[in-house]
């Protein structure tokens, strides 16, 4: 069988919101294929069809959803993060 993974992370460097970084991995058979950095601003492939996702991925609606994903899930979940 296959094993397909995605993770998405927030990382906080200080309270300030302007200092939150999203990363989200996509991983095919224990391989990360693409990565999304917040702090990059795009995709960035790592292997051969990564390579050619992330090309695609950077010119169509999937990039603007990543930002949005910055915005809906990490910003707005700081509060709950920061108080743990």
């Amino acid at each position: 069988g296959y094993f397909y993974h995605m993770m998405t992370q927030c990382r906080y460097s200080s309270k300030d919101l302007q200092g939150i970084e999203l990363i989200t991995s996509y991983v095919f058979n224990q391989a990360e294929n693409i990565r999304f950095n917040s702090t990059v601003g795009k995709f960035v492939g790592y292997t051969e069809h990564g390579v050619k996702n992330a090309e695609a991925w950077n010119k169509g609606p999937e990039l603007a959803g990543e930002l949005g994903v910055l915005e809906r899930y990490c910003k707005f979940n700081a509060p709950i993060d920061y108080s743990a």
